[in-house]
């Protein structure tokens, strides 16, 4: 009985593994690899924090000053430089976790050490994101906040439309 336990939660830690590391490794639209987002989940990751990018994309309409652009760019270089090697390290860790789940009888406390660490990577990789978008939220007037969130809003809905013409 023992042996069929191990054989069902060896094939389960597989699965998981083989289900995982294509929803975290895919590719954006130049071709690189970054941590994307399955349907329906939010990005944590990617380019930078999209409110900041959006606003420093719409700063005519936001009439931002040269400083607050100046700032925004400033934020979001400094969360980009944070995040790219913990990226790397996540990276990594799920090329280990798929490998350790490859092998002939996967070595399971090892597996879930790697699972614990890359959670580790992905809270911190939130709370980065987070901190950058308030550090950007900071730099804007509340109109400006209003402004913008009127753009994102937008923006997503266009998105949204573009992903239903898709499929």
């Amino acid at each position: 009985m023992n042996k069929m336990k191990a054989w069902f939660l060896g094939g389960a830690v597989i699965a998981t593994a083989a289900l995982a590391v294509p929803m975290y490794l895919q590719a954006d639209g130049d071709g690189n690899g970054r941590f994307g987002r399955g349907p329906g989940m939010h990005r944590m990751a990617g380019g930078g924090a999209p409110l900041i990018s959006i606003a420093l994309k719409h700063h005519s309409e936001l009439k931002l000053t040269a400083d607050q652009v100046a700032n925004l760019e400033k934020t979001k270089s400094h969360y980009q430089s944070q995040v790219a090697p913990l990226h790397q390290q996540l990276r990594t860790l799920e090329g280990e976790i798929a490998n350790l789940s490859r092998e002939g009888r996967a070595d399971l406390v090892n597996i879930k050490v790697k699972i614990q660490e890359a959670e580790k990577l992905r809270s911190e990789l939130r709370y980065l994101r987070i901190e950058a978008l308030e550090n950007g939220k900071s730099i804007l007037t509340a109109e400006q906040r209003e402004q913008l969130k009127t753009l994102f809003a937008s923006r997503r809905g266009e998105h949204r439309r573009h992903q239903g013409q898709a499929s």
